[in-house]
C-alpha cells in the first residue's frame, strides 16, 4: 500500500474532531476518546508535533446540566461550555498521560487570529507548549464568544489554528469516511480520493448538517476548512475519527485536498472565509480602482458613505458604488468617528488633527479581495 507522502513527511500536524465523534447522549465516550489519542500518542512517539482541535465541550456538559439535546440558546450554550470544558480536558490528560505526554489547553477568540498583539502571543504560547513536548488541545472559547464574533465552528478554527502554528498538514475528522460525490448513504456514490482544487467540487452535493445534533458543523464546513489551508499551502486529510490512525500513518484513506496556494496571512484567511463585514464603507470608483488594481490602503478621500455599527478593529465590507462587495478588511476608526473625515484629503486631516491621526481608514495589508 503506497502512503501519501504528505501525511509522512509532515513534522507538525494538526488533527481536529468534531462532538459527534466524541459523545454519545451528552455524555463523552471514553472509548473513542481513548481511540483518539491512541493514534495522536503512536505519531508523537514519532517526533511529530500534534496540535489537537478538539469541539465537545458543549456536548459534554449536556448531561450534566439535565439538558437532551444542544441548547438554542447562547447563554445556555456557554454555560454548557463552562461545565464541559473542564470534563473533557481532564478525559484527555488521562488518556494522553497513559501514553506519558502532557495536555494544555488554549482557549481561541476570533481575536486571537485577527489583532496583531493577540496574534502574536497565540503564536508565542503554541510554540512554548510544542517546544515544551505538551500537545495543546484547543477550542474556541465559549464561555466568552459571542454570536457576531466567533470562528462559527471548529472546522474553520483548526484551518486558522493550523496556519497560525505553521503547521504541515490538517486532519479533519468526521463521522463519514471521506467526501462523497452525493449522500454516502445511498447507493451509487463514489468518495473522492483527492481535491486538486475548486473545480473538482463543483459537481459535488454536500450537505450542511450532521445527524448527531451535537455539533455545529456538516460535510460542507469542513470543505470549506479545507479550502481555508489549501489556499494557505496546507494539504489535508479527511476521513473518519473511526480512520484516524491509518490516516495519521500515512495511508491512503479519506479524502486528500492538496494545496493550492502559498501562505498568507491568518488574519486575512478569516477576513475571506470565517466572517462577515459588521459595517459597510462605499467608495467612490477611484478608490475601487487604487484598492482593486494598486492595491492601496483605503483612505477617507475615497469614502462616499459609511453603513452600520463598528469599532476600529472591526471587519467591514467595502462597496462599490454600485454596491457590490469587492473587498473586506480591519478598520481602523470607529463608525462615529468617520463621517467628519470623509471625502477629504490626508493632508488636510494631517494638518488639522495632529499626530493623532490615522492616515488610512483600511491599512492594505489588512485587506482581503473577495
Amino acid at each position: 500500500m503506497k502512503q501519501r507522502v504528505e501525511v509522512v513527511k509532515a513534522g507538525r500536524i494538526v488533527v481536529k474532531v468534531g462532538s459527534s465523534s466524541l459523545t454519545q447522549r451528552g455524555r463523552i465516550d471514553l472509548e473513542r476518546l481513548r481511540g483518539l489519542v491512541d493514534a495522536i500518542a503512536a505519531r508523537r512517539v514519532e517526533g511529530t508535533e500534534v496540535v489537537l482541535v478538539s469541539s465537545g465541550a458543549i456536548a459534554a456538559g449536556l448531561a450534566p446540566m439535565g439538558l437532551r439535546s444542544r441548547p438554542r440558546d447562547l447563554a445556555t450554550q456557554q454555560a454548557a461550555a463552562s461545565v464541559g470544558q473542564g470534563l473533557l480536558m481532564a478525559r484527555y490528560s488521562d488518556a494522553f498521560a497513559a501514553h506519558g505526554l502532557r495536555v494544555g489547553q488554549v482557549l481561541l477568540t476570533v481575536d486571537d487570529v485577527t489583532r496583531r498583539s493577540h496574534y502574536r502571543n497565540a503564536y508565542r504560547t503554541f510554540a512554548r507548549l510544542l517546544e515544551l513536548g505538551v500537545v495543546p488541545i484547543v477550542n474556541e472559547n465559549d464561555t466568552v464568544a459571542t454570536t457576531e464574533i466567533r470562528f462559527g465552528d471548529n472546522d474553520r478554527l483548526a484551518a486558522l489554528t493550523s496556519h497560525l502554528v505553521h503547521t504541515d498538514l490538517l486532519v479533519l475528522l468526521s463521522d463519514v469516511d471521506g467526501l462523497y460525490d452525493g449522500d454516502p448513504r445511498k447507493p451509487g456514490t463514489t468518495m473522492l480520493t483527492d481535491v486538486r482544487g475548486p473545480d473538482d467540487l463543483k459537481p459535488l452535493q454536500i450537505g450542511r448538517t450532521g445527524s448527531s445534533g451535537v455539533g455545529t458543523g456538516g460535510m460542507q464546513t469542513k470543505v470549506e476548512a479545507a479550502a481555508i489551508a489549501t489556499e494557505a499551502g496546507i494539504p489535508v486529510v479527511l476521513t473518519s475519527a473511526a480512520r484516524v490512525g491509518e490516516a495519521l500513518r500515512g495511508d491512503p484513506v479519506g479524502t486528500l485536498f492538496h494545496p493550492t496556494g502559498r501562505r498568507r496571512k491568518t488574519r486575512l484567511l478569516w477576513l475571506a472565509h470565517a466572517t462577515s463585514g459588521l459595517g459597510q464603507l462605499v467608495l467612490d470608483e477611484g478608490a475601487v480602482r487604487a484598492v482593486t488594481e494598486r492595491r492601496s490602503s483605503l483612505l477617507p478621500a475615497g469614502i462616499t458613505a459609511i453603513q452600520g455599527n463598528f469599532s476600529a478593529g472591526d471587519p467591514v465590507d467595502l462597496l462599490s458604488p454600485a454596491g457590490v462587495v469587492i473587498a473586506r478588511g480591519l478598520v481602523n476608526y470607529d463608525a462615529t468617528e468617520l463621517p467628519g473625515l470623509l471625502g477629504r484629503s490626508t493632508r488636510d486631516l494631517a494638518r488639522e488633527l495632529g499626530p493623532t491621526y490615522e492616515r488610512e481608514v483600511v491599512h492594505r495589508d489588512d485587506l482581503v479581495l473577495l
